[in-house]
């Protein structure tokens, strides 16, 4: 099936805040996964493979402990909490290049990578073993298949976009993985009540006929 973009960011949404995450990360999650699916990934496969992971449930086991030398967890690093953070650390990038500890689902850092890039007004690399993508901030240029978790991720100020991904207005993202962003965006809808199913069906119990 194909969905529009809109239709992507808001079923992520839903499905991350129905995982565990607070608002504010949850947008964050459906930003960055519509970005990955404008840049012809499968962003919804990506959150999917994260919400599965459970993370939100011990957050603060996943974020990074510390913001000085290489970022680190007691677990592997969230990349939704991990990926804020570097938005917010993007200046230090043009000292030193970042170190990441072990990330589930990297490819969830990406576009943090592109909005430290449009911060900084420079190319943002980031690199895995077997793994290079470059962004610009607005288009992004992958090399090698992103896996479902890096034991090590560096982030740098450097490189070019010379041969960007095909940018995307739809996205078709794996059946499975829709299912699983639905069933986690179902949690956040309301149990039905007596009073809410007769409101919602029409006449309720009076009868116009």
């Amino acid at each position: 099936m194909s969905y529009s973009l809109n239709e992507v960011e808001a079923t992520a949404k839903r499905a991350a805040r129905g995982a565990g995450y607070s608002w504010g990360l949850a947008e964050e999650a459906a930003k960055a996964t519509r970005w990955l699916s404008a840049q012809g990934l499968d962003g919804s496969a990506v959150l999917a493979g994260l919400l599965e992971a459970g993370h939100a449930a011990d957050l603060s086991a996943h974020a990074p402990q510390s913001l000085q030398g290489e970022w680190q967890a007691g677990a592997p690093l969230c990349p939704l909490a991990t990926g804020a953070a570097l938005s917010d650390c993007a200046a230090g990038l043009k000292q030193a290049p970042l170190v990441l500890g072990s990330v589930t689902q990297p490819a969830m850092i990406l576009p943090f990578a592109a909005l430290a890039a449009r911060q900084l007004g420079a190319c943002i690399a980031v690199e895995a073993e077997g793994i290079q993508a470059v962004t610009d901030g607005f288009q992004l240029q992958c090399e090698g298949e992103l896996p479902d978790a890096a034991d090590r991720l560096t982030v740098r100020a450097e490189g070019t976009v010379a041969r960007p991904n095909r940018s995307h207005t739809r996205a078709e993202p794996a059946e499975a993985a829709w299912a699983v962003l639905n069933r986690f965006a179902h949690k956040t809808y309301a149990p039905a009540t007596e009073e809410s199913r007769l409101l919602g069906a029409g006449a309720g119990l009076s009868d116009n006929d």
